[in-house]
């Protein structure tokens, strides 16, 4: 699994998988390649994607929660790119070609400038003077491996289950130090399946911009301007049935709350 090929042939077993809608057993398709290796198939994947017209709008960070990471059975982050096509607006459908999507609620933050943690030292306060806004999130994850059962390697090759992410309302707080403090809750319309803060995102959603920026500089990359960064799941992912929608209410300090959806036909 560590040749190009092994690699290649690795990422295309996953596209073509994504492409046709269907799963396939992780085990069985890369077994556990070391974590170098997983990233190398999720580049690998990203150039297929890149090869089919898609281009890069930002990034996510996977388990940055302990819900997620307890749910999973993951014990560290991990991270994917995000492209044009896993766009969507509030109330949209996800694409039929998710077959098992879940739904996870979560903060955004868009860049106004680039973050290269190999020119300067990135913290939570560089982070926040780069953002140009924070926006209501639902990452409609979907991963290829049947019944999600993976390990993080397997994950991390899959891109970290990255299907579609929903970009809801802007936030509207004055001070992004407060994104803590942002309380979250995950509905069907009748039942309540979920809830969160944003501090369960790494200790603070631009803590966890942070850590990315740190982990793409391993990879002499960085963040740009103009990047969307879904920062992690705040509660547990929940299945998104057919026919249905699941809703997330991001609610303030001051009362004021914002809400964004996403259906399955």
């Amino acid at each position: 699994m560590t040749t190009p090929g092994a690699v290649a042939a690795a990422a295309e077993r996953i596209w073509a998988a994504r492409q046709a809608g269907r799963t396939l057993d992780a085990e069985a398709t890369i077994g556990t390649p070391d974590l170098a290796t997983a990233y190398a198939i999720q580049r690998a994947l990203l150039g297929l994607r890149l090869a089919a017209g898609e281009r890069v709008v930002g990034w996510k960070l996977g388990y940055t929660s302990e819900v997620m990471r307890r749910q999973m059975g993951i014990d560290r982050p991990n991270f994917g790119p995000l492209t044009d096509w896993m766009l969507l607006g509030s109330g949209d459908a996800v694409h039929e070609r998710l077959v098992q999507p879940r739904v996870e609620p979560e903060i955004g933050l868009r860049l106004e400038t680039a973050l290269d943690a190999r020119q300067a030292p990135v913290d939570r306060h560089t982070v926040a003077a780069a953002v140009e806004g924070a926006y209501a999130c639902l990452e409609v994850v979907h991963s290829t491996w049947t019944g999600y059962r993976f390990n993080l390697e397997q994950n991390t090759a899959d891109n970290s289950s990255a299907g579609q992410v929903v970009i809801g309302p802007r936030l509207p707080l004055a001070d992004l130090m407060a994104l803590d403090t942002v309380a979250v809750r995950l509905s069907d319309g009748a039942t309540e399946l979920g809830q969160g803060k944003g501090a369960d995102a790494d200790g603070h959603p631009l803590d966890a911009v942070a850590r990315l920026a740190r982990a793409l500089a391993a990879f002499d990359q960085r963040l740009e301007a103009g990047d969307l960064v879904i920062t992690g799941g705040l509660t547990a992912a929940c299945p998104l049935a057919t026919g249905g929608q699941l809703s997330a209410t991001f609610s303030f300090a001051d009362a004021r709350s914002v809400q964004v959806s996403v259906a399955r036909r």
